[in-house]
């Protein structure tokens, strides 16, 4: 069963947003929530609670820390256990390498600004074209749930800035140049896709003025 929702979550405020040079003594995927964080993540359940009502969800998250923390928040704040709550891999952050030195890093980001957001591979890590390549196979296993009778009526999809924009860059068959003038998420965004009676998802803000926008199936 096709659900009515997919609800897309990036993660709290975490102790990178507040000092990036965390990357360069902490594994990526150990990375916490701040007490701010945790707060935008328990806003962003209010918000869910009141969207889907009594209907029945399910989570797929990062395994990530912070992505794994948002997700606890906001199930907390629903008041009710989801149907699944999987941890998927396919959704964890952009891979920049492994504790890259302060100096180093600054250098790949201004690198990957001049040589472009979605081809630019950072050293030792991926470049977005790899995610949206990742975002193809769990966009295959989403679907082939979709066919099972008791599918919930909602997803909520907890994940990261980059992965997000891929998962609806391969999903809505956006362009490359499109992709790299994406506005950057703030933490906790939340994009909302509703099913309409043909089948199409429409998606919310803060893309759904833009004139590239199209309602297509992810196929």
């Amino acid at each position: 069963m096709t659900p009515k929702r997919i609800i897309l979550v990036r993660h709290g405020r975490s102790e990178a947003n507040d000092d990036p040079a965390v990357y360069s003594r902490m594994p990526d995927y150990k990375i916490e929530l701040v007490e701010q964080g945790r707060e935008e993540a328990r806003q962003a359940g209010d918000h869910i609670r009141e969207l889907i009502g009594s209907e029945t969800y399910g989570v797929y998250v990062s395994p990530y820390r912070r992505t794994v923390q948002t997700k606890d928040c906001i199930v907390e704040r629903i008041g009710r256990k989801p149907t699944f709550d999987y941890q998927e891999p396919y959704l964890r952050e952009q891979e920049m390498g492994n504790m890259p030195e302060i100096i180093d890093n600054e250098l790949n980001w201004a690198a990957r600004k001049r040589y472009g957001t979605f081809f630019y591979r950072f050293p030792d890590g991926e470049s977005c074209a790899d995610i949206y390549d990742r975002m193809c196979g769990f966009l295959d296993a989403l679907h082939r749930q979709f066919e099972k009778p008791n599918y919930p009526q909602n997803i909520i999809i907890v994940t990261h800035s980059v992965a997000l924009c891929c998962f609806l860059f391969r999903w809505y068959h956006w362009t490359v140049e499109r992709f790299d003038s994406l506005p950057l998420l703030p933490n906790c965004h939340i994009a909302v896709m509703t099913r309409e009676p043909d089948g199409d998802f429409a998606l919310s803000e803060p893309y759904a003025e833009r004139p590239y926008l199209t309602k297509r199936g992810g196929a």
